[in-house]
């Protein structure tokens, strides 16, 4: 039984967390891409990629749009672009949200064909899910957090409809082996999304969870798009920042979880003001479940112990809406009712105070 007394940063550390909004690559640490360069470098002098810590300085946060995902295509694919590197970053990844008293997290990722490796897009998902696999079979002999694992497939903004359906049925040939819903994600300047429509109605019809990106940008959240997101019964969204009072009370209607990352937003600038101005003010009063997370902690370097701090200190939350946060977002995981009742169990044996 874990006791918890003022909110402090020790109490967001100790509580037990759930995390459903983390892409893969965006939660590989500066450190961890450092020791593949390392390796990389040692092997081919001639390596032409820069060492990750001059990239990507320990400290810059102040990622946008135009520079955000510009980082992974010319830079962070380039270097995790082998089954080695891939397995070692996944590793990291898990190990981190372990470490950081993560009990439940569902990962999210683009599936990726390597042909420089010839490595395909199901190879990709099947190596991270096999990582996955490893890390949820981790006992409690080990002294860390027993974290369970469940991964999201994403289809990119910038896909074609033949490659969303790809996507799709990547997912549905591994649900009930470690995939349990799908995202549309990507640059949100980027694509058309109404061509997805038919592709996520089939992962509907097979009985994936759908989370969003929604609303990222006022670019992406146009009355059209955002109507035509809605319309494939989305189980999640994520972000929801630029959204009208018809469209939260839709979402409220509709009993929508969402996924809120404080540090990436304020950060990358896509909310307006600093972090006591944050949306989370809103949604947590709205009655959906909601999620805290935190998108990309490579990035932002900010772990969700700290997200939780950071909306406790900004948000004036006491440890009862702590315990409203968490309960609530049990019910929004893709989860089955098994590990759903394993997280009741784990709340419910909190000392809150």
């Amino acid at each position: 039984m874990t006791s918890l007394s003022v909110v402090d940063t020790e109490l967001t550390h100790a509580l037990p967390k759930i995390e459903l909004h983390a892409h893969l690559t965006g939660s590989i640490s500066r450190h961890c891409l450092h020791q593949v360069w390392q390796k990389k470098k040692s092997r081919d002098p001639d390596l032409a990629l820069e060492d990750p810590l001059v990239t990507i300085p320990p400290g810059k946060v102040d990622f946008n749009v135009k520079t955000f995902f510009p980082l992974f295509s010319s830079y962070i694919y380039h270097l995790c672009d082998d089954l080695q590197s891939i397995i070692y970053t996944t590793e990291s990844v898990l190990q981190s949200f372990r470490e950081d008293n993560v009990v439940y997290l569902e990962l999210r990722t683009t599936p990726r064909a390597i042909p420089s490796n010839s490595i395909t897009e199901a190879q990709y998902v099947d190596v991270i899910l096999h990582c996955i696999t490893v890390s949820n079979n981790i006992n409690e002999c080990t002294h860390t957090s027993t974290m369970q694992t469940n991964l999201i497939l994403s289809v990119d903004r910038r896909n074609t409809l033949e490659e969303a359906y790809k996507v799709i049925d990547l997912a549905i040939v591994r649900k009930g082996k470690g995939v349990v819903g799908v995202d549309l994600c990507g640059n949100p300047e980027k694509g058309d999304i109404a061509i997805f429509r038919p592709a996520f109605e089939r992962a509907k019809e097979a009985g994936l969870g759908i989370t969003l990106h929604f609303a990222e940008t006022r670019a992406s959240a146009t009355e059209d798009e955002l109507r035509e997101l809605l319309s494939w019964r989305p189980d999640r969204l994520g972000h929801v920042i630029h959204v009208n009072d018809d469209l939260r009370r839709e979402i409220v209607k509709r009993n929508i979880g969402v996924e809120l990352c404080l540090s990436c937003n304020v950060h990358a600038k896509l909310t307006e003001g600093s972090f006591e101005d944050h949306h989370f003010g809103w949604w947590k009063e709205s009655g959906v479940g909601v999620a805290i997370c935190t998108d990309d902690v490579g990035i932002f370097e900010s772990p969700i112990s700290n997200e939780y701090q950071l909306a406790a200190t900004h948000f004036h939350l006491s440890k009862v809406d702590l315990k409203k946060i968490c309960e609530s977002i049990v019910d929004i995981t893709f989860a089955n009712e098994r590990e759903k009742f394993r997280l009741r169990s784990i709340y419910s044996n909190v000392d809150w105070g």
